[in-house]
């Protein structure tokens, strides 16, 4: 569904959101392991999220990777999923075809809509706050 570069920009937002509410800065290697990635792929991902303007890179001694403290509260998955997918997720045919439309739909063409509704409901209403506060009480994680 998402593109793997995606679901890393994901994990490591969530993952950066909770280091900022613990005012901390991570770098690049510690991060790539809490998330389970390469460090030269996180390196480009976090480089989109840096141009995007959802984290914030800091260089030099008591430098790294953060989310300002006043973007935190309003950040939202789907900011993720634009700065690294676009809006591609929200428009895509659910069997692949480039044509497949509401005047020529394919041959699931409309449950797949009622679909891609809901997720993109879900990735505007889903906080990165509470997924990073899900982390920190262990409801879930970001690796195996």
């Amino acid at each position: 569904m998402f593109s793997k570069a995606c679901e890393y920009g994901i994990r490591a937002t969530v993952y950066l959101v909770g280091q900022s509410l613990a005012d901390k800065k991570t770098n690049l290697k510690d991060l790539a392991e809490a998330i389970d990635s390469p460090a030269a792929y996180t390196s480009k991902i976090l480089q989109q999220l840096v141009r995007s303007r959802l984290i914030i890179s800091e260089k030099g001694p008591g430098g790294g990777f953060s989310v300002e403290k006043s973007r935190i509260q309003t950040l939202k998955l789907s900011h993720v999923v634009q700065a690294i997918d676009n809006d591609d997720i929200y428009h895509g045919c659910g069997l692949g075809f480039p044509n497949c439309s509401e005047s020529q739909p394919c041959l699931i063409h409309h449950q797949f809509k009622a679909i891609r509704n809901d997720l993109k409901y879900m990735l505007e209403t889903t906080s990165l706050v509470d997924l990073a506060n899900d982390i920190d009480k262990g409801i879930s994680f970001l690796k195996r």
